[in-house]
């Protein structure tokens, strides 16, 4: 047999084929045996290391569960309280006076306007006309 179909066997064909010849007989079944035990040992390590990792995935999923939890019961707080809330947000809102504020700027603001208005009005017919410098282009006195 050649090299490459020696290292094809798996450890469990090897330890066959070990108790079956006699000749290579005791180095295969000591190699079928220390593969047999490499391979139970990473299987070994492997469950340990998935089974962790699901722990640890456990842990995980139950904080943020937890955290879920907690978010919800304060969300559904909020929303228990929502009705007072507004109610207090409208009373809250009645007993300011800003519209009257404004109101009052507005009519302060037009009466300005209205006595400014009334003083350039009678600025301007206070002020006699200027002469006009130029004749007229047009005769004043009709022709008979």
């Amino acid at each position: 047999m050649s090299a490459k179909a020696e290292s094809r066997l798996t450890p469990r064909e090897r330890l066959a084929r070990g108790l079956t010849y006699s000749t290579v007989g005791p180095v295969d079944v000591t190699r079928g045996v220390v593969g047999l035990g490499v391979q139970s040992a990473q299987s070994t390590a492997s469950q340990i290391r998935r089974k962790y990792q699901e722990g640890r995935l456990a842990q995980e999923l139950a904080a943020a569960q937890e955290t879920l939890a907690q978010e919800l019961a304060a969300a559904q707080d909020v929303v228990a309280n929502l009705p007072q809330a507004l109610q207090d947000a409208r009373r809250a809102r009645r007993r300011t006076k800003r519209p009257w504020v404004f109101a009052g700027a507005a009519v302060a603001v037009l009466a300005g306007g209205a006595v400014a208005f009334s003083l350039v009005r009678r600025s301007v017919r206070a002020k006699p006309q200027d002469p006009q410098s130029r004749p007229p282009s047009v005769e004043v006195q009709p022709r008979p």
